[in-house]
């Protein structure tokens, strides 16, 4: 059989824990390239997984006709103008969370993937996700009844992560930790809540405790370590409400916090049962029966999301299928993310 020649563009963590690993064990995928503008990232890459060509310019890749589709795990100020010039190209894209930095920036992805007919997905892995596929089916199904209110918990200790590099500069990374861990979170809930619109939006973003370098404490720090001359100009906590056609959500998030709890679960609330999914793993629903109070727990086996994510992916590619990935959904999640982070500059609330 005739592998789809891919790229991955950007041999970062996220490249190298998911995307990679997983083109390699997809049976109808090859890479062909591997592209960082730090060319021994690149290198490293080939010499690691013994395949693909070492390239430090993105636009070396999308000139070869034989690369049908790319994935693009660099940071995120450059997720729009590499998925749109790829798309231009004649290629399929898989770009991973956030669609991009802003939300203007997002529009303009899901123009051009409807001026090229190109796919263009984005890496909300979660709708890939066992779990929250079986909770999602247990909603559709009416097991929970209606669901009326949702809240959303994405806290953890002190886990800011790269202090003072890329991934705390808003010129960068487009904000803090909605749009790191928080698009993840709220993505879950559009998809098992089936992506209501959002009505009004009301949201605090908090900024205190990375801002002195040198003095904050931490365990340990993915992406790390941090850089003492860098910049802290994004949120590491997030509180808020929004409003949609369909269940009220509320949020507490927070990369940092003065509370030694790591708390990263959603709780569906609904009128029959309510349902606490904890982040990347199983779930409970809580009940009644019979004039008593039930707890089931659901465990499973669980293939690799990102596995499925890739394997979908390229099926796509070949059948022409819309994935619930697809930019046009996604958008959505941009949108509200956009919303929070204008009622929490302006502290008011937003009408959308």
């Amino acid at each position: 059989m005739k592998k789809m020649k891919v790229a991955v563009i950007g041999c970062g963590t996220i490249a190298n824990s998911a995307h990679i690993p997983s083109y390699l064990e997809c049976e109808k995928t090859e890479i062909k390239y591997f592209c960082d503008i730090i060319p021994e990232r690149a290198e490293a890459a080939v010499k690691k997984y013994g395949c693909g060509t070492a390239v430090t310019d993105y636009r070396d890749v999308l000139a070869d006709p034989e690369v049908e589709a790319i994935s693009v795990c660099t940071p995120n100020n450059v997720h729009a103008r590499i998925a749109i010039d790829a798309m231009e190209a004649g290629k399929h894209v898989l770009c991973e969370k956030p669609a991009a930095r802003t939300y203007p920036e997002a529009l303009e992805m899901q123009k051009a993937q409807a001026r090229t007919g190109k796919i263009l997905n984005i890496g909300v892995v979660n709708r890939f996700n066992t779990g929250v596929n079986k909770l999602k089916s247990l909603i559709d199904d009416g097991k929970l009844g209606e669901i009326y209110q949702v809240y959303v918990s994405f806290r953890s200790h002190r886990a800011i992560p790269g202090l003072g590099g890329a991934f705390t500069d808003k010129e960068i990374a487009g904000g803090g930790v909605l749009i790191d861990w928080g698009v993840h979170f709220l993505d879950i809930v559009m998809y098992c809540c089936g992506d209501p619109a959002a009505k009004t939006v009301s949201a605090e973003t908090f900024s205190s405790l990375g801002k002195d370098i040198p003095g904050y404490t931490f365990v340990d720090m993915w992406a790390g370590p941090p850089k003492m001359d860098g910049v802290y100009t994004v949120e590491e906590g997030i509180t808020g409400m929004v409003r949609t056609e369909g269940p009220v959500i509320t949020l507490n998030g927070a990369w940092a916090q003065n509370i030694g709890e790591n708390e990263m679960f959603i709780d569906f609330i609904g009128t029959k049962a309510g349902a606490r999914l904890q982040y990347g793993k199983s779930f409970t629903v809580y009940g009644t029966e019979n004039g008593s109070l039930t707890k089931t727990e659901y465990n499973f086996t669980a293939p690799n999301m990102f596995r499925q994510e890739i394997n979908a992916f390229a099926d796509c590619i070949e059948s022409g299928e819309k994935l619930p990935s697809n930019i046009d959904t996604v958008i959505r999640t941009a949108a509200l993310m956009d919303a929070l982070y204008r009622s929490a500059d302006t502290h008011t609330e937003i009408e959308l």
